[in-house]
């Protein structure tokens, strides 16, 4: 069977059970349905093991999304890994991860989260280091350890759940609400879904991550791994509503939407660019989540992951046509030479900035407009439409750079729009990136909102966005002689493009203290003291005795006299007292 069998035939059935799912997600919201699966499959001396399988009209659809965006992937990874000699191999790792998905998606149980919560973690180490070259490792090193964090909090989850007797924690949410108990095991998931869904301080891993190849990103900064923590707290959102718990969740992700925003307005990586608007869409969800609005989290957590994965494969083709070059320094004029992936790029980008009637708008508009109803405070308020400003300027950064102006890459390169598998793929997104938003608002939300506010309040989104745009092509014109505005202030550039020093702060100051302390110690204790009075002060103890024995053996005649002389005189005075 060759290669492109394996990728046509996961790519049809994905496909057919994405859309299976989506019809049998559609049959249970009309009709109101939720079916438990129990699957007793070992049983021993009245011990039994059962999986249980929770099927809902979220899972189900948000199932049916992950599985439509795989096959998408699985599809556009035909050509873009053409070059590869182990594709086969990539194709498996990438179904091992959805599986991965499908187990956290399905399961109401603590232990099967962690088995599919573990699983998304092993796997996406080895899809990071997949390039295998010392960034890789470094990154896929980042990406499993801040994980682990999340782990050890999932693994407390469990250990403190034996106190209800089970680990379907569905059939407890609502008793274990108000319980003592509830505050730790409620601390323990909102930690596990800090770290999965890189929350501030959790945040440095994420752009780390786009050392994977670029199909592997379409998929993890859409609708796998960093998504797997806000649908846990979906799952879970009644422990902490209300609570201390939820507004400190609001606090870290909006400064989490608002740091992604400034850092990738000074980013110059396309691929870190929408890797960062991955980090600033993850805290909008968490804070509308935070906030009590779990159906409306959701709903966006579905939107954005058509929009994101196109926006990924969009920029993968680009970078393929730059060969290998992700500095959209060097880009310019695209729109010229890829009209399609041009089309596509700007359809995605729009709908990431919640351009009327695309996807991104109907959740987009819907939780700023909840979020100027709520009695949230003015540094929350202010945060919120800041970011939104903020999206929308490095959008059109990013355009500005990559899609207009002139060609800055070598001058003999031929770009074009050749790789027709991959546009296939993408065209399969961008439909849905259209019709999506629309689609859901209609399934999720039968019954239209009215959401009545003061004119200026009414129509902040569209002038925060109009105003970050401007700003967005104002402040990033490109200079010859590099003489941009926003580096002028060189310390402040320094800053916000790196993540408030994040990195550096997960990577060289937790290695180079935690080392400098170890190398104190071994050199103070271990090959120090330890040494003096233990095997070097034995070493000499023994030596000395040996020398003596030594000068015994040597002399022993004149020795044994002066010993025996010695003897009968100890006697003698012995017997005079």
């Amino acid at each position: 069977m060759n290669i492109y069998s394996i990728c046509l035939i996961s790519f049809y059935f994905l496909l057919f059970i994405s859309l299976s799912f989506f019809f049998s997600g559609l049959y249970f919201i009309i009709n109101d349905l939720v079916i438990f699966l129990e699957w007793e499959f070992l049983t021993l001396n009245s011990s039994s093991v059962v999986m249980t399988i929770l099927l809902d009209w979220m899972s189900l659809l948000f199932m049916s999304f992950v599985l439509f965006i795989s096959s998408m992937v699985i599809y556009y990874s035909y050509d873009y890994m053409s070059g590869d000699e182990n594709l086969n191999r990539f194709i498996i790792l990438v179904l091992m991860f959805v599986l991965s998905m499908m187990f956290l998606i399905i399961s109401p149980n603590l232990i099967k989260i962690l088995l599919g919560w573990d699983g998304l973690g092993l796997v996406s180490y080895c899809l990071v280091i997949y390039y295998q070259n010392l960034k890789s490792y470094n990154a896929g090193m980042i990406t499993a350890l801040t994980n682990r964090i999340g782990d050890v909090a999932l693994l407390l989850c469990i250990a403190w759940m034996m106190n209800y007797g089970s680990w379907n924690y569905i059939y407890y949410l609502e008793c274990m609400k108000g319980d003592y108990q509830m505050k730790i095991i409620a601390c323990m998931v909102v930690l596990a879904a800090m770290t999965k869904s890189a929350q501030i301080p959790f945040s440095s891993w994420l752009p780390a991550a786009m050392a994977a190849p670029t199909p592997v990103s379409a998929l993890v900064h859409s609708s796998t791994l960093v998504t797997a923590g806000v649908y846990l707290l979906i799952r879970f959102n009644i422990l902490f509503m209300d609570t201390y718990l939820s507004k400190l969740l609001l606090l870290f992700s909006v400064l989490t939407m608002f740091m992604a925003g400034l850092g990738a307005n000074y980013e110059y990586d396309l691929k870190k660019i929408i890797a960062l608007s991955t980090l600033s869409q993850l805290g909008l969800m968490m804070s509308i989540l935070s906030m009590g609005y779990a159906y409306l989290a959701f709903f966006h957590l579905l939107t954005h992951a058509l929009f994101k994965a196109l926006l990924f494969m969009c920029a993968g083709s680009i970078i393929h046509n730059m060969k290998n070059s992700q500095d959209i320094r060097t880009m310019g004029n695209l729109v010229q030479m890829m009209p399609l992936t041009c089309t596509c790029f700007n359809i995605a980008n729009l709908a990431l900035c919640g351009m009327p009637f695309l996807a991104g708008f109907y959740s987009k508009d819907l939780i700023l407009e909840i979020v100027s109803v709520n009695s949230v405070n003015i540094l929350i308020y202010l945060l919120y439409f800041l970011s939104t400003g903020l999206t929308v300027c490095y959008s059109m950064r990013l355009t500005y750079y990559s899609l207009t102006g002139v060609f800055n890459f070598f001058s003999l390169s031929a770009v074009s729009d050749c790789y027709w598998v991959m546009l296939k793929g993408m065209l399969g997104l961008m439909f849905l990136a259209v019709l999506g938003g629309s689609m859901l608002s209609w399934v999720i939300i039968p019954t239209p909102e009215m959401i009545c506010l003061p004119f200026l309040m009414k129509f902040m989104t569209l002038l925060v966005s109009g105003v970050g745009g401007f700003l967005g092509y104002e402040m990033f014109q490109f200079k010859i002689s590099w003489n941009l505005k926003v580096l002028l202030d060189y310390k402040l550039s320094n800053f916000l493009g790196d993540m408030w020093f994040m990195p550096t702060v997960s990577t060289t100051y937790m290695n180079y203290y935690s080392l400098k302390l170890g190398y104190y110690v071994i050199k103070s204790v271990d090959q120090g003291w330890n040494e003096y009075f233990g095997a070097q002060s034995i070493y000499g103890v023994s030596y000395d005795f040996s020398r003596i024995n030594t000068l015994v053996q040597f002399n022993n005649l004149k020795i044994y006299l002066i010993m025996f002389i010695s003897w009968v005189g100890l006697m003698f005075l012995l017997m005079l007292f």
